[in-house]
């Protein structure tokens, strides 16, 4: 801390004195016992003096770095009093579309705030100057300078500033949160849907139907011409696949999850679709990675899985070609199978949709085959990821624990 201040005052008092010793009668003692008691006083005076220089200093460079911490923070903030803007930080111009502080300082944040919350943030405001603890507002709807809206999340909470009381508020854009919170209600009702139609449909159609497939198999061993009867079968058969399917969907499954060898499921499944996959003129070419750990499953969910992935790949690719399948450890906890084809792909657009119930790409497809992959993986704690290229190919990625703890059968 300098000593400006006491030097100062002490050089005054030392120079009244000094004109107090020639101007007046009361002599030496006098002049020196007043300049002692004056330098005492001075000293005192200018320590306290030094004292607020240092503290008013101290106290503008730490707004300063305040001032630049802010700036430098990655959310946006907006510092405002009695509803008015005080500042804002790079990041709130960038969110508002604002290039320049002018823009929003001066201007009112009911300006930029959605009118139906505009009570309930005056309120809210109101409240932080009776307490110290921030307050939050979510899906607050703000509006930009360009005209759009925006969701965001704000919390807020009562700062010295400037000297006064003020408001410091942090936002942060939640849009994309919001938009993808909505998606997934929709998709959860979508499934509810499906859950009803199953329960509903699945035990009301496949007792007539085995009535009817029983049925047509006498007829056929009493007649040559099979071919038509075939035909039916196949599609009686179809039909039941699609109502397993449903009852997949329908509820939750008390599943019993064992350790399972990837290698050894693939290799079945493999042998299960050689038949199929030679016919199409398309090779299937497998790579595992050595000494691949064991993961917690159900064996024959997994199969269905991979059945299902290979089959769409094999009706993918009218030209042949080859199926590669690949197994490797992603980290310590994950193992990732690809399953990389050479087919027809997939426009980029679609892949979101292709989870949810009754999409599909396919002709004759139901949309259900996919989904129930999707519901499987889900049930053992893993995710079933999608890449494509139109007239490319598409890689399906599997990601599944390692086993280390039991999943949870949904």
């Amino acid at each position: 801390m300098k000593k400006t201040g006491r030097i100062t005052l002490i050089c005054i008092s030392f120079l009244f004195s000094i004109v107090e010793y020639f101007f007046s009668s009361d002599g030496l003692l006098l002049a020196i016992i007043d300049f002692t008691v004056a330098a005492i006083i001075a000293w005192f005076v200018g320590w306290q003096l030094d004292k607020v220089r240092l503290f008013a200093k101290e106290k503008k460079e730490s707004e300063e770095n305040y001032k630049q911490l802010i700036e430098l923070f990655p959310k946006s903030v907006i510092i405002h009093r009695n509803y008015d803007i005080l500042y804002v930080n790079k990041s709130a111009l960038k969110l508002v579309g604002a290039l320049q502080m002018e823009e929003l300082v001066g201007k009112s944040i009911f300006d930029f705030i959605d009118e139906e919350k505009k009570e309930q943030i005056q309120e809210r405001l109101d409240y932080l100057h009776k307490t110290t603890e921030p307050i939050s507002v979510t899906n607050l709807k703000l509006k930009l300078l360009d005209g759009k809206n925006i969701y965001i999340e704000s919390t807020s909470l009562s700062i010295v500033y400037e000297g006064s009381s003020a408001v410091l508020s942090i936002c942060k854009d939640i849009t994309r949160s919001k938009e993808q919170t909505e998606q997934m209600l929709q998709k959860s009702e979508k499934l509810a849907l499906v859950g009803q139609m199953a329960a509903g449909i699945a035990h009301e159609i496949r007792n007539p139907l085995t009535s009817i497939k029983g049925f047509i198999q006498l007829f056929r061993s009493n007649t040559e011409e099979k071919t038509y009867y075939d035909i039916v079968l196949s599609e009686l058969d179809r039909i039941n696949h699609i109502l397993g399917e449903f009852l997949v969907l329908a509820k939750p499954t008390a599943v019993d999850y064992k350790e399972v060898d990837l290698p050894l499921i693939l290799d079945d499944v493999v042998t299960l679709i050689n038949t199929q996959s030679i016919l199409a003129n398309i090779e299937i070419q497998t790579v595992y990675a050595d000494q691949l750990p064991s993961i917690l499953g159900e064996a024959n969910q997994l199969k269905q899985v991979f059945i299902n992935v290979l089959k769409n790949s094999i009706e993918a690719m009218p030209h042949g070609g080859i199926i590669q399948i690949k197994a490797e450890k992603k980290d310590d906890s994950l193992i990732s199978i690809y399953f990389i084809d050479q087919g027809v792909g997939i426009p980029e657009e679609r892949i979101p949709s292709l989870a949810e119930p009754f999409y599909t790409t396919k002709e004759k497809g139901t949309g259900l085959g996919l989904m129930t992959c999707y519901k499987i993986i889900e049930g053992h704690r893993g995710n079933l990821l999608i890449s494509s290229k139109v007239n490319v190919g598409t890689t399906i990625e599997i990601r599944l624990p390692v086993a280390t703890e039991k999943p949870i059968a949904i």
